[in-house]
């Protein structure tokens, strides 16, 4: 990691994790400093690349979205070509939550959102039409044990 920090950094970013919605003098208050230092201090984080964009967290049973399925997905195709053409579709794809590359017998696992069993199986097949896969594996969570997008500082 390129940038310094120290316990106090640490614990704005804990802060900023659990509600980045709350005003500075809530940090302040909660980190035991004073409003200006930590306003630069998050100033300098931003600055660093330490903390990207704000967003809002979503209900996504709130929205409709009841259905999370893991996909995991086997290729045989390593082409630059068709990579281009596989990270194309995901990011066309709101409902890809997230994607990764995978070291192993699997290639990649996506994280994908959507209403129902039906609403899935659209996805799997405009993606198919798409790119050709060798192997696509549908893992449906049952029940979410645990979320958080906050990382360990």
């Amino acid at each position: 990691m390129g940038v310094r920090m120290d316990e106090l950094d640490r614990k704005i970013l804990r802060a900023l994790q659990a509600d980045a919605g709350q005003s500075l003098d809530e940090i302040a208050r909660q980190v035991g400093s004073s409003k200006t230092p930590v306003w630069n201090r998050v100033r300098k984080l931003r600055e660093a690349g330490v903390i990207g964009p704000s967003t809002v967290i979503v209900d996504p049973e709130a929205l409709g979205l009841e259905a999370c399925f893991f996909v995991l997905i086997r290729t045989s195709e390593h082409e630059a070509d068709w990579q281009k053409r596989f990270l194309a579709a995901l990011k066309a794809r709101p409902e890809v939550q997230e994607a990764h590359r995978l070291a192993g017998e699997i290639d990649y696992i996506l994280k994908v959102r959507v209403a129902n069993a039906k609403a899935y199986d659209d996805f799997y097949q405009a993606l198919i039409s798409e790119v050709r896969v060798f192997n696509v594996t549908a893992l449906l969570s049952m029940e979410e044990l645990k979320a958080s997008t906050a990382l360990p500082v």
